[in-house]
């Protein structure tokens, strides 16, 4: 089984005051496009990690038997404290997991089920995506890798795995940098409608 970490604890600290996981993109909440995505997708467990403003993000998702909501009462100390939250929630003997941002619009089920189709041949440690020369969310890993987040301070997040094991990462080509988008300003909502 592969599980999803959603991550949703964020203070939009950019918005000044507005959780943007709750605005609105193509008259949608943003956090929708994230979570549509893996529902459709192979992932069988999302784990969604609300925090900041929480009661507003949660009005926003539609239970579903794929999701499980978890509150990270620590968000403020940043995006590693929100890691360690969904973790708690997976299973070690699931083949691996997947975690992701929930500001990302652009990412696709396909992209998803590509990381997962790579977990499921277990010939690597860590499953990223890559553009060009650039590596993005949503990121991969096998189930081994679980142990190594334990350590995680601050604002690390996944990004900081493929760093460690970029020997053992399967890097997996997309045709688009715009998956790789994730939304912090207003502009952003205007720019892509």
């Amino acid at each position: 089984m592969i599980s999803a970490i959603l991550l949703a604890a964020g203070e939009s600290k950019r918005l000044k005051g507005e959780n943007k996981l709750v605005k609105t993109f193509k008259k949608k909440p943003l956090i929708h496009y994230s979570i549509k995505s893996l529902q459709k997708s192979k992932v069988k467990k999302i784990i969604i990690v609300l925090g900041f403003q929480s009661g507003e993000v949660k009005k926003k998702i539609k239970k579903q038997k794929k999701i499980q909501l978890i509150l990270n009462k620590k968000f403020k100390l940043g995006i590693s404290t929100s890691i360690k939250v969904g973790l708690k929630k997976i299973y070690k003997k699931d083949k691996g997991f997947i975690i992701m941002q929930s500001d990302m619009p652009f990412v696709k089920t396909s992209d998803i089920n590509k990381i997962c189709n790579s977990i499921n041949k277990k010939k690597y440690l860590v499953h990223a995506l890559k553009f060009k020369n650039r590596i993005g969310n949503p990121i991969g890993f096998d189930i081994s890798v679980l142990a190594k987040f334990k350590k995680i301070k601050g604002n690390i997040g996944a990004k900081y795995m493929v760093k460690r094991l970029k020997n053992n990462t399967n890097f997996i080509k997309v045709h688009s940098g715009k998956v790789f988008k994730d939304f912090d300003l207003k502009k952003d909502f205007n720019k892509f409608e």
